[in-house]
């Protein structure tokens, strides 16, 4: 029946693409023992062929988007105008959230981190934090979040079993902060940041995009914030979406950032990192935090990618820059069985390519803006 099934959909419109190598490895898990998935609810495999692509990269973090609605306007994010927004009911709806992270966690992801628009608007937000953590197997349940509304928020957000927190903020400088995310709210910013110290998240991570003739000169105020704080401050180079207007001169590369922050602490050490991750992480020596760099530009981690995003509407993206997608909320509404949305699921994992384009050619492709991908 299985294979019955997989004949269906490689036959169907559900696949778009490159037909024959798609079918040929869904067909692959089949015909192959070693990787032919068990039993939905079985975890002896060690890990599920269905979230494994053709260059045997294991998908085991999942990013979700809970809102396309965000409180700021982040000129890098989404043009100044805004966005046009989904309709409601086109959304994922909060059971079809924990449905499809059930899903996923049962085919082998550990770490789920939500993402928006901003995460922390969304009403229900702590309902589906507590509800995911008890999701067994998923080891790590993150937020990325723009901060306005973490202070009030996290002693709850802990409460329901939040793991880890990523806040953006570009400027130390209240006025420049307002300039580029449009909007005020720094100094909440800030006190979601001491907020999340003091209840013991180490480290907390800043997201800080860097932007040429915006905040490359805030550098090494950055850095400093690393010295007596528990955080750990990741630079990240500015990358093309729809709407934001990005060009080459804009971007500040890892290079020209390393280099100026090692004329200043030149014992700047790098550190370990583990085989998934996407930071180059540096230290300085006496520091109690540290920094980081996401070098998507000028230096791509595709070959270790691990990562697979569902948008607020219900779209798999298996590559952040990519512009391909599959509604997974269509197949959940039309009451596809989880088999079938496996099915879907492990075609579009299976079409993943080796990397993404090259910054020069993803510059040019249309894609979503970021505030309707998630990050």
């Amino acid at each position: 029946m299985f294979c019955l099934n997989m004949w269906a959909f490689c036959s169907g419109d559900g696949v778009k693409g490159d037909l024959t190598s798609t079918c040929s490895y869904m067909f692959h898990f089949v015909l192959n023992p070693d990787f032919l998935p068990q039993k939905l609810n079985d975890n002896i495999l060690p890990f599920s062929a269905f979230l494994r692509d053709g260059f045997g990269r294991r998908h085991n973090y999942l990013r979700i988007s809970l809102t396309e609605k965000c409180n700021l306007r982040c000129q890098y994010c989404m043009p100044e105008e805004g966005v046009k927004l989904t309709p409601r009911n086109q959304l994922l709806s909060t059971s079809e959230v924990l449905t499809l992270a059930r899903l996923f966690v049962q085919e082998g992801v550990d770490k789920i981190r939500l993402t928006g628009g901003e995460p922390l608007i969304r009403a229900d937000v702590l309902d589906i934090i507590a509800e995911l953590k008890k999701l067994q197997g998923l080891k790590t349940l993150a937020v990325t979040t723009n901060g306005i509304n973490l202070s009030r928020l996290l002693p709850k957000l802990k409460g329901a079993g939040l793991d880890l927190i990523n806040i953006s903020l570009d400027s130390l400088v209240p006025a420049k902060f307002e300039f580029i995310v449009r909007r005020k709210g720094f100094h909440k910013v800030m006190e979601g940041i001491d907020k999340a110290a003091e209840l013991g998240y180490n480290p907390v991570k800043i997201n800080c995009v860097v932007m040429r003739g915006l905040n490359e000169d805030e550098l090494l105020d950055f850095v400093a914030l690393t010295e007596t704080k528990p955080l750990e401050v990741r630079f990240i180079e500015y990358m093309p979406f729809d709407g934001n207007k990005w060009n080459f001169k804009k971007m500040v590369s890892y290079q020209e950032m390393l280099d100026r922050i090692r004329q200043r602490w030149p014992d700047l050490e790098r550190l370990q990192a583990g085989p998934a991750d996407t930071a180059k992480i540096f230290k300085v020596p006496g520091f109690t935090g540290q920094l980081g760099f996401i070098t998507s530009m000028s230096d791509n981690f595709c070959s270790s990618c691990n990562r697979l995003r569902i948008t607020a509407d219900g779209n798999l993206k298996v590559c952040l820059f990519g512009n391909s997608e599959v509604s997974l909320r269509d197949a959940l509404r039309s009451g596809a069985p989880d088999e079938e949305l496996l099915q879907i699921i492990g075609a579009a994992v299976g079409r993943k390519k080796k990397q993404h384009a090259g910054m020069f050619s993803i510059s040019q492709m249309k894609n979503r803006p970021m505030i309707l991908i998630g990050g």
